[in-house]
Formats: structure tokens, sequence, C-alpha cells
């Protein structure tokens, strides 16, 4: 009984040893390496054409990360390409935390005359009240900035424009900037034939109180948050902020939509939206959220083409499978290949 009793404790012994020495020489988790952000040719310099009034400034907003760096690069050329007044544009552009030094060496080395302000956003903000989505792009924080663009932009900033990263303008975006807001907040191209009850579920549409949001206003159309002008101080005196995320949190207790951030700005303004003619957001380009298939111009005039969807311009041509219309966009791309940078090294 005894010799058993020693054997059992000799067990335990080697077990130990060999437990503890497994940790001792097991190596610490090495975190996961950054990948190098893009680089890209640098820009020429834009400048004032005559009879530009250097007061006459124009805001305009974008996200910036390291995924999409590459169309917001081309976004800012095209806009700057097309003004008659370059100088007078200031690019607000919101980033998170990671990565923040970075990605303002990359614009700067781009735009070295770029008029521009970084404001961080703080994705723990809003991360406890995302749901997710059909797209796991949809679900990022940096998608919600949009939310707190008054709570980010000085108070000197009394209106701005808001663009999205996957877009381009051919057009002067002092068209778009002076069109008159009042009485309203914000102003967007609307798509009122569009089948507006799809953006919510049907637990939403069954629900008295929620169909309720938009009695009192005119027909809610869709538009896409892509693009809008807002009227600043008009967002922070009704406190929009405040509504968009009590909308988000209904979300997380109640399954009401399963698009991101866009369908708490339609429960907000669809109905009570300045129509901003069609011209200024040719959207859809980049097809639907699961295949990102090839689309169309939609019929009329074009001033700025929007890549929304799933397929992304610089993702298809660098993948040698290009969409027609990509071809629109491409003009814009100042990346560098590396195979390019290779051949001078």
């Amino acid at each position: 009984m005894a010799r058993a009793h020693h054997h059992r404790h000799l067990l335990v012994a080697v077990f130990l040893l060999l437990h503890f020495s497994s940790l001792a020489s097991a190596k610490p988790p090495q975190q996961e390496k950054q990948r190098p952000l893009p680089t890209f040719d640098e820009a020429p310099e834009f400048r004032n054409g005559e009879g530009c009034d250097r007061n006459d400034t124009i805001h305009v907003a974008m996200t910036l990360d390291a995924a999409y760096l590459r169309g917001s690069v081309a976004g800012i050329l095209s806009v700057l390409r097309h003004a008659a007044c370059p100088e007078n544009v200031v690019f607000h552009l919101l980033l998170g935390p990671s990565r923040r030094a970075d990605l303002h060496r990359a614009v700067l080395s781009t735009f070295p005359y770029l008029s521009l302000h970084l404001h961080t956003f703080d994705p723990d903000l809003v991360r406890p009240m995302i749901s997710f989505s059909v797209r796991r792009a949809l679900d990022q924080p940096l998608n919600y900035a949009r939310i707190y663009l008054a709570d980010l932009l000085p108070r000197s900033v009394t209106r701005v424009i808001y663009l999205d990263s996957d877009l381009i303008l051919v057009d002067d975006i002092a068209k778009l900037w002076s069109i008159p807001l009042s009485p309203f907040i914000l102003g967007a191209p609307e798509y009122c034939h569009a089948n507006f009850t799809k953006y919510f579920t049907p637990r939403f549409w069954s629900n008295p109180a929620f169909r309720r949001t938009f009695t009192g206003r005119r027909t809610p159309c869709y538009f896409n948050t892509g693009v809008m002008v807002i009227d600043v101080e008009g967002w922070r005196a009704q406190g929009i902020t405040h509504q968009l995320e009590a909308w988000m949190r209904v979300q997380k207790r109640t399954r009401i939509y399963e698009l991101g951030s866009l369908p708490p700005f339609l429960l907000v303004f669809a109905g009570n939206v300045k129509a901003v003619e069609h011209k200024w957001n040719q959207h859809g380009l980049g097809g639907d959220n699961q295949e990102g298939r090839c689309r169309n111009l939609h019929p009329g005039a074009v001033s700025l083409l929007h890549w929304s969807g799933k397929g992304k311009p610089w993702l298809r041509l660098d993948d040698g499978r290009p969409c027609p219309l990509d071809s629109l966009w491409a003009p814009y791309d100042l990346f560098r290949s590396p195979l390019f940078l290779d051949d001078f090294n």
C-alpha cells in the first residue's frame, strides 16, 4: 500500500515537472504583424482659379483607415482636381487611435499642400451599441463615426459635407456645398422608388409604436449616407447624435433592421431630408452586400460615382477582374505598385 502511495506521488511530481517545463519553454504569443500601408505618388499642387474668395471655406469630412486608405486618397484627389477653388477645401479626416501617425504621414506625403485636420474617434464609444449586419465591413466602429461628426468637429464648423471613402467626384464640390438646406438638417439624394419597408424587419413594422416613427413626415424615402450635406449647428441643437444612439440601443434589444449604420439615419431623417439631385450620388457601383457584382450607371447626369456595396474598384483592379465602370476610378488611383518600385531598387 505504501509502495502504491509512493508511486502516485512520483507520477504527480513528474507531471508537474513536465507541465512547468513546457510553460517555461513556451514562447509568448507574438502579435500579428501589421501590414505596411500602401504608398502613393505625390499629388500635384492644386491652386485656386480667378475669382476665388479664400473666406469661402468648404468643409469635407471622410473616414480614414488602412483598409480604405487607397479609396480615401482617390476621393481626396478627385475633389481637388475638379474644384474651381481647391485651396478653399478643408478636409476633416476621422480615424481611430490605431496607426494614427502612419495614416497621417501617408496622407501628408501624398498631399503636402492639403488643408487637413485629423479627428480621433474612440471606437469604444460605439462598440457596445453595434449589432451584427449583413457584411462585416458594415460592423466596424469607424463606419459609425459619421454619427459623431457634430462632436468631433470644432464649433467653428457649422456645415460639412460627409463623403464615403469609396467614391470620386467628377464635378465641382462647391455646387454641392451651396445647396440651400434650411429648414432641413440633412441634404442627400433620395430614392423614393426603392422599397422602403425592406430596410426594416417584420418585427419593426408589426409594432405600432415603431410604425408611428414616420407619422407627420413626408413619405419616407431611402437615401444613402455616403454623401450628406449636414447643418452641424442644427444637428447639435436637436440632439441628433442621441437620437441615433437611441435607435441603436433599441436594435440591441429588438432586432429591427439588418444593415449597419444606415437604418438609424433612416429612422431619424427619412421623410425629412432636403432632396439633392441624384447626380450627386450615383451609388451601388460596388454591387450588393453579398456578391459585389458589376452594375451600370443609373440614367441621368453624373457628378459623383460611388462604389457602395461589396465590390471596391481597387480590389477588383488588383485581382485583374475589374468591372467596366472601375476604369472611371482608375485615373484617380495614386497607388504605387510594389512591382514598379522593385524595378528601381
